[in-house]
């Protein structure tokens, strides 16, 4: 029997939602590539949703919530190793089509890896206080997406 998943800590929250947007740019993503829209469209959109959305929130994860753990701990190498492979993906300019497909794939497992492994062991670490600071600072504001030209739909 495995056991119940830990219920996401209400600070922690927010982020999850966030994860939530970035698992719909993967299927943004796949949904233009099945449509044959031109790699340029999606490029743009996930330019700005890379800009608008992810740099922050690698920014809050690397500072904030990855710190409750050790630096040493191999969980969090792998995220920030996840990170700059992303970020990499998102700013190489050389081949948009091969780039946006890694994207698409790799944000997606990163997410799930996020949501499954790594923050079940952050929010078992964190302390209260940990948790309230991260309430704090992190403040949730609703998505406002990108729809000047919606190619998924």
């Amino acid at each position: 029997m495995t056991p119940k998943p830990l219920k996401r800590h209400k600070a922690l929250q927010p982020l999850s939602r966030e994860h939530h947007h970035g698992l719909l740019l993967s299927w943004k993503i796949r949904s233009g590539f099945s449509k044959n829209i031109e790699i340029e469209r999606i490029k743009q959109y996930a330019d700005w949703f890379f800009e608008n959305h992810l740099i922050p929130h690698f920014a809050l994860e690397e500072t904030h919530i990855f710190t409750i753990l050790p630096s040493d701990n191999e969980l969090v190498k792998r995220a920030l190793a996840e990170h700059r492979r992303l970020k990499r993906l998102f700013t190489n300019d050389e081949d948009a089509a091969k780039n946006l497909h890694k994207i698409e794939e790799e944000l997606e497992q990163h997410i799930r890896f996020e949501e499954r492994t790594l923050f079940p062991e952050i929010q078992k670490a964190a302390t209260e206080e940990q948790l309230a600071l991260i309430a704090e600072i992190h403040h949730e504001e609703g998505f406002v997406d990108n729809v000047k030209d919606e190619f998924w739909r």
